[in-house]
C-alpha cells in the first residue's frame, strides 16, 4: 500500500481526532503533531480549521457510504432483503465489526452538527448533505423493492434508522439495530 500525502494523513489523522475527541475540542496543533505535519503544510491545503472539518466528513462520508451500500447490496440479495440488510449493516457497525479500525461512536455527521449550531456552515450543510444521501439511497432501496407509497415508507424506514443509530449510542443498546429491523419488516410486509 503506497504511502499517504500529506495531505491524506492530515485528513486521516483529523477524521479520527474529530471521531474520537470532539470537533471543537480537537485543536489544530494535536491533529499536526499527531499527523506529523508542518502547520505550513495544513495552510498549504486548507485556509481554516473548517475546512479540514469539511474533508474530513467528506472522507467519513465516502468511507461509510461505501462500507455500507456494498454490505447491503452484497451476496445477491433481492430488493426486499436489501431493505433488511441495512439494519444488519447497523447491527454490524453498532458492535465495531463495519469499517476496518472504526470503533462506534454514534453518527459522526449528528455528533458535528450538534457542534455547529449555524445552519448556513458548510460543516452542518455537509452533515444534512450525508443525511439527504442516505436518505435517497433508502428510497431507491424502496422503489428496487416495488413497494407502495415509497416516498412515505422510506421516511418511516429512515426515522428508524436514525432511531437506531440514536438509541445505540445514546442508551448502549447495541440491539438497536435488530429492533429496528422487526419494525422495518413490519412496514414492509404492510407496503407490500
Amino acid at each position: 500500500m503506497p504511502a499517504l500525502s500529506k495531505r491524506d494523513q492530515l485528513v486521516n489523522t483529523a477524521l479520527a481526532m474529530f471521531t474520537r475527541d470532539g470537533f471543537h475540542s480537537t485543536g489544530i496543533n494535536g491533529i499536526l503533531e499527531e499527523a506529523g505535519v508542518a502547520k505550513m503544510t495544513l495552510y498549504k491545503y486548507f485556509k481554516s480549521k473548517d475546512e479540514l472539518v469539511v474533508a474530513a466528513l467528506r472522507l467519513r462520508d465516502e468511507r461509510f457510504r461505501d462500507w455500507f451500500m456494498q454490505y447491503v447490496e452484497a451476496d445477491d440479495a433481492g430488493p426486499r432483503e436489501r431493505l433488511l440488510r441495512v439494519f444488519d449493516a447497523l447491527n454490524l457497525w453498532f458492535n465495531d465489526k463495519s469499517v476496518p479500525g472504526d470503533k462506534f461512536r454514534g453518527c459522526t455527521f449528528v455528533n458535528a452538527a450538534s457542534e455547529y449550531h449555524d445552519i448556513d456552515n458548510p460543516v452542518r450543510s455537509l452533515c444534512a448533505e450525508h443525511k439527504r444521501m442516505m436518505s435517497m439511497y433508502l428510497r431507491g432501496l424502496v422503489v428496487q423493492a416495488g413497494l407502495r407509497n415509497p416516498d412515505s415508507l422510506a421516511q418511516q424506514l429512515n426515522l428508524l434508522v436514525e432511531g437506531a443509530i440514536s438509541n445505540a449510542y445514546v442508551c448502549g443498546d447495541k440491539n438497536s439495530a435488530l429492533t429496528g429491523k422487526a419494525a422495518a419488516e413490519a412496514l414492509i410486509k404492510a407496503a407490500g
